[in-house]
Parts: C-alpha cells; structure tokens; sequence
C-alpha cells in the first residue's frame, strides 16, 4: 500500500498567549486552518478574536508559535473590522488603491497599466466605475468592496477578514457570501475570517472554531454552533441587537 503524504495545514498556530497589562487576552490558542478552506473564528465580544488575527498578521507580540506553510505566492490580504476615513482629504477610490500599485507617486499620475489593473479589480467587487469617487462618500457597503478589492492586489494566498459583513444590507451581504465561496472553489484561496452573524456561518464556513481567549470548541460548523444553549443564546441576543 503507497501511503499519500499528510499535507501541511497552510496556518499553524500552535498554544499562542498574549497578555497585556497581565491580563491574558489569548490563552494558549491552537488552531489549524486547511488549505482552501473557509475558516470562521467566533466567540463574544472582548474573546481576543481580533487580536489572533493581528497575531497571524504579525502586528502583536506573542508566546507560542504561528507557521505559515506557503505554496504559491505568499501573500496575504487583509480587510481591517474598521477603517476611518479623514472627509478632508481629496483622495478617490483609484488613488487608493493605486498606492501600493505603481513606484511613481500617485500625486504624479496613475499610469496605464495600474488603471486597468484598478478596472480589473473593481470589477471583481461589483464597483466598476468608481474609480474616480472620493472614498469619504462611499456607503459602509462601498467602502467595504474597496478594501476587499484592496486585500485582492496582489492575489493572495490567504486572505483575513474581520467582521467583512459588518453593516451590509441584504444584497451586499449575499454578495460578500457568493464571493468568498467562488474565491475558495474557483482559486483555492483560503480564508480566515471573524463573523457574528451565524446564520452566514452556517452557510460558507468549511470549519469554526469558538473562541473565548482560549479556543472552547473547533470543528465542523454545525457541531460547533450547536455546542451548548449557553453559545447558542450568546450569539442570538447579538444578532439581535446588530439588527435594530
């Protein structure tokens, strides 16, 4: 018998700690995320869920051991939970995302081949021609396709998200769900995202993991979610409260 190699799990985080102010915002956090999966990470507020993705991202000090096991390109793209605009500044949705495009300063031109690379990638998110709107007139829903759009340049091998759904109306949210899976099916990307809302969760997510400073439950979705009433009334009452 001709044994398959066992492949490597693309995010290994094994027993990460962070602490801050001796408090323990992560305890020993051991998750591992499958290539081309879709992987939720849910838990309360304040349950360091954010935090672990900084960590992944490199951007917090930790204790224990975070292994990125590339097999393309390594890149990462990342859409933050939140990202303030200053109204102030004159900048458009192409000079954004032109920023980390081109070597010459946006200030002197965008040239032809980050214009269509723009076109290329607004298209991707629904927004084809945008490019020329200030991005402080940009609905939330708007805003948050700019990033996705943003994290997509270049294509990443993992892409993180944080709350991506947060403050979407129906259409976009139905959108952000149909994207995320085609990108998992038809690119194999994997991605690595933090969701309140279950019902979404149950619908995209290959695996999930609960997390409460130190991970409560991990595995399929349906038996995570329905790991105790005590979980299960946690998320209901949020949901209830995201919705008014």
């Amino acid at each position: 018998m001709i044994e398959q190699p066992v492949e490597r799990p693309i995010v290994d985080i094994d027993g990460v700690t962070i602490r801050r102010h001796h408090e323990a915002l992560l305890d020993g956090v051991t998750i591992q995320v499958e290539r081309a999966a879709l992987h939720v990470i849910v838990g309360p507020n304040g349950a360091g869920k954010s935090t672990l993705l900084l960590a992944l991202l490199g951007q917090v000090a930790f204790q224990g051991r975070i292994v990125l096991n590339w097999r393309g390109n390594g890149a990462i793209g990342y859409v933050p939970q939140s990202f303030p605009i200053d109204p102030t500044l004159p900048v458009t949705v192409e000079d954004f995302l032109a920023l980390t495009r081109q070597r010459r300063p946006v200030c002197l031109g965008i040239s032809r081949r980050t214009r269509g690379t723009i076109a290329g990638l607004l298209a991707r998110v629904g927004l084809s021609g945008l490019e020329r709107r200030p991005l402080a007139v940009l609905s939330g829903g708007e805003l948050r396709r700019v990033l996705l759009a943003h994290a997509l340049d270049p294509e990443p091998e993992l892409l993180i998200l944080d709350e991506p759904g947060s403050g979407l109306d129906d259409a976009s949210a139905r959108w952000l769900e149909e994207t995320l899976v085609a990108m998992k099916r038809e690119r194999r990307t994997t991605i690595v995202m933090v969701s309140h809302d279950i019902d979404r969760v149950r619908r995209i997510a290959d695996r999930v993991t609960l997390l409460d400073r130190r991970v409560l439950a991990d595995g399929r979705p349906d038996a995570v979610l329905e790991a105790g009433t005590a979980f299960s009334a946690t998320f209901a009452s949020h949901d209830r409260q995201g919705r008014r």
